[in-house]
């Protein structure tokens, strides 16, 4: 099991305060996950290939392709504003 001081080092590092009933308690639980951790160390995966998703997914990007149609959107965009500047959109100053 995990001693006191252990605990309260912990504790101060991750900035808990913890009174000296939640320390026998974390003492516990923190032995019994640490516990379960070594357990988890054991098993023998060696046969086992590495996973990058829980899911099989396939690539679902697609094709970056210029849609001559909407190509200068932003540009329409900007010009439809009631007031411009250097292509950017002017708009009211709400700060002081």
């Amino acid at each position: 099991m995990i001693d006191k001081e252990k605990i309260k080092h912990i504790a101060s590092l991750a900035r808990l305060k913890v009174d000296d009933s939640e320390v026998e308690k974390f003492s516990k639980d923190l032995s019994a996950i640490l516990d379960y951790v070594a357990e988890l160390n054991e098993v023998d995966i060696s046969d086992i290939s590495p996973t990058l998703s829980a899911t099989s997914s396939q690539n679902v990007f697609r094709d970056d392709n210029v849609d001559e149609e909407n190509k200068d959107v932003a540009k329409r965009l900007v010009q439809s504003a009631p007031d411009s500047e250097n292509g950017y959109i002017k708009v009211k100053s709400i700060l002081k």
